[in-house]
């Protein structure tokens, strides 16, 4: 029998290495997927529509929020993203683990719906960290870096709203820990019950 896949939260400031981290726990763990959002915003180089994002008009994301169609939408930097709660529905209903990568904004939205989620924060371990990561990714020009250095100010204060709080300083080392936190949950009781529902009820007959 398929237990009930987890339900992830993972946010962090832009440059504190999140979408590596998550990227690497994918690879390294079976049976758990990142939800890909619904933007409004522009590809970047290197981009896939529908793998790291489903790219979409201002008006087509208009009309699936009037549908009710997102578990969480935000405005960010002036673009719009969602998460589409019936594709993640139907992915924690097959056993999958889903990971949400999204901002505190999201955050609080989805632990309305969803209490059961589990909320996990990233952050760099220093402010020149974080500034030099952003500069070397070379995609933003000084104004935006400035921007994404104010923004990420704000998002950081918001880290004792999460369950979890992870210091990307050495890459390994943030990796093991996120491992755990996914691998400890799916230990839990009621899952393990699920999964060996036959086994148990041999042991305790």
């Amino acid at each position: 029998m398929n237990t009930q896949g987890s339900l992830y939260i993972i946010s962090a400031p832009s440059g504190a290495g999140k979408s590596s981290l998550v990227a690497a726990l994918v690879k390294s763990v079976p049976q758990i997927r990142v939800s890909v959002s619904y933007t409004t915003r522009a590809k970047r180089p290197g981009e896939e529509d529908g793998v790291n994002y489903n790219f979409i008009t201002q008006a087509e994301f208009q009309q699936m929020l009037a549908d009710g169609a997102f578990l969480e939408h935000a405005e960010v930097f002036g673009n719009y993203y969602g998460t589409s709660e019936q594709w993640v529905n139907e992915q924690l209903a097959s056993g999958t683990d889903i990971i949400l990568e999204i901002d505190w904004q999201g955050a609080q939205q989805v632990r309305r719906l969803r209490p059961d989620a589990l909320c996990i924060f990233i952050m760099p371990p220093s402010r020149e960290a974080l500034l030099e990561r952003l500069k070397t990714r070379g995609q933003d020009n000084d104004e935006v870096i400035a921007r994404r250095m104010a923004e990420a100010e704000s998002e950081m204060a918001h880290f004792v709203e999460y369950d979890y709080l992870i210091i990307n300083d050495e890459f390994s080392q943030a990796l093991s820990e996120l491992e755990t936190i996914v691998k400890s949950q799916r230990l839990k009781v009621d899952k393990q019950q699920l999964k060996h529902e036959q086994l148990l009820q041999k042991l305790l007959s």
